[in-house]
């Protein structure tokens, strides 16, 4: 299942992926990754849920962005949720042009039964069609 946490940039999409991440600790039965460009949130995170900043491996577009998050699931079989702070600045692409990472996502979050949350700046009527039905 696909979650979308949305709101136009300074609203606090960050913070509640944070809250989001660090709230599933106690229950998670399985690994918590948490995906973005940046290390300023390190230290933010329970050390129970693993970090990764792509900007250490040069993430270049959504389909680089996709392989890099299958690659990063395929590393265990326990992982549960999976987070993504700024998923458009990641790709490099607007989140209307991001229909097939959306599609892939999605598609590999029912097949190991994850959670993705995934933040996107924009109010939520600006989202596209696609996009949507993940709120």
């Amino acid at each position: 299942m696909i979650k979308i946490i949305c709101g136009p940039k300074g609203s606090g999409k960050t913070k509640r992926i944070i809250d989001a991440a660090n709230g599933a600790v106690d229950t998670a039965k399985g690994h918590l990754i948490f995906i973005t460009d940046t290390k300023r949130y390190m230290y933010d995170l329970r050390r129970e849920v693993r970090f990764i900043d792509v900007s250490d491996y040069s993430i270049a577009g959504e389909d680089a962005l996709c392989g890099f998050i299958k690659g990063v699931i395929a590393g265990s079989y326990d992982n549960e949720f999976v987070y993504v702070d700024g998923v458009a600045r990641i790709a490099g692409k607007a989140i209307k042009d991001m229909a097939q990472l959306f599609y892939m996502l999605e598609k590999v979050a029912t097949m190991r039964s994850l959670t993705i949350y995934i933040t996107c700046s924009c109010a939520e009527e600006e989202l596209p069609e696609f996009a949507k039905k993940y709120l």
